[in-house]
């Protein structure tokens, strides 16, 4: 996992949260691993698999959740429910318009409360966005590029292809062949570590090391794309690397600076991109009105 390692009970809810179908979102992290659980786990994996492509839409869903109820138990959900309520209409309107419009458990977004530049994306379409790079956003156009750029992550499945093979290798089979058996403590605690191994390649990507650099530039080419397919002008994207690039070198290495190639090498590369397209769509003050409206901070 990474360096801070979450205690026993915490780890126990995260993976409770991949076997069971029965909580929400909100409400992980109470309830206590079981011999039950273990195997409908064993029944939803069925047959061992050996990559990122053999998990089903219903397991990166639960996959998913357990690395966002990860995030949540490190920052806190920003208590603004018409601002969240906004950023949900936003990102669902743009991820409608992904490659991946329809997505087992839906599409959601949430605002975080922290001053912290940074947006993160969880396998299954959880996608998370702080209240410190919603601030440094302009316009309706910036924001949307922002979500669909993590839109993209998800789209392409970047969150699943951070997974160790020998890892996942090992939860499946682990999953196929012993589902059937009485389980032993040590045989729980074992599946717990995997599990947390497998939860841990994905937060850390997302938390810490970041994607590799080739996944941050599809993502950039996915925010274009869709964000031009949803009506909006893909140079929010733009104008968003450039508030960044301004930044760099004078901000501690935190959040986006930390986990996201340098701004300026993207920047290029959009901006080649985008002069490619033909009728761009305009900029209005319908889209500006109302990212003001919502966002008052």
């Amino acid at each position: 996992m990474t360096a801070r390692r979450v205690s026993a009970l915490a780890l126990a809810a995260l993976l409770f949260s991949f076997l069971l179908t029965s909580c929400s979102l909100f409400e992980q992290g109470r309830e206590l691993l079981t011999e039950g659980n273990i195997k409908k786990a064993g029944q939803v994996a069925g047959v061992v698999r050996k990559t990122f492509a053999d998990i089903t839409e219903e397991e990166e869903y639960y996959i998913g959740r357990s690395v966002a109820a990860l995030i949540l138990s490190r920052y806190k959900v920003y208590n603004d429910p018409a601002l969240n309520a906004y950023v949900n209409l936003l990102g669902n309107a743009v991820a409608a318009y992904s490659d991946r419009p329809e997505i087992y458990g839906g599409w959601r977004f949430l605002v975080l409360n922290t001053s912290e530049i940074n947006a993160l994306a969880a396998p299954g379409g959880f996608v998370f966005i702080t209240r410190g790079l919603i601030r440094q956003c302009r316009d309706e156009e910036m924001l949307a590029a922002v979500l669909a750029h993590e839109i993209g992550h998800v789209a392409a499945k970047h969150g699943l292809k951070s997974i160790k093979k020998a890892r996942l290798v090992e939860a499946f089979k682990m999953l196929g062949q012993e589902a059937a058996k009485k389980y032993t403590p040590q045989e729980l605690s074992r599946l717990t570590i995997v599990f947390e191994d497998v939860l841990g390649d994905i937060a850390g990507s997302l938390i810490e090391r970041g994607y590799d650099r080739k996944y941050e530039y599809e993502a950039d080419t996915l925010s274009v794309k869709y964000a031009l397919a949803t009506g909006y002008h893909p140079g929010g994207l733009s104008d968003f690397l450039k508030s960044l690039a301004a930044q760099e070198g004078q901000t501690q290495a935190a959040g986006w600076f930390k986990t996201h190639p340098a701004a300026k090498d993207r920047l290029a590369r959009v901006e080649n991109r985008i002069k490619r397209i033909r009728d761009l769509p305009v900029r209005d003050s319908i889209r500006l009105n109302r990212f003001k409206r919502n966002y008052k901070g």
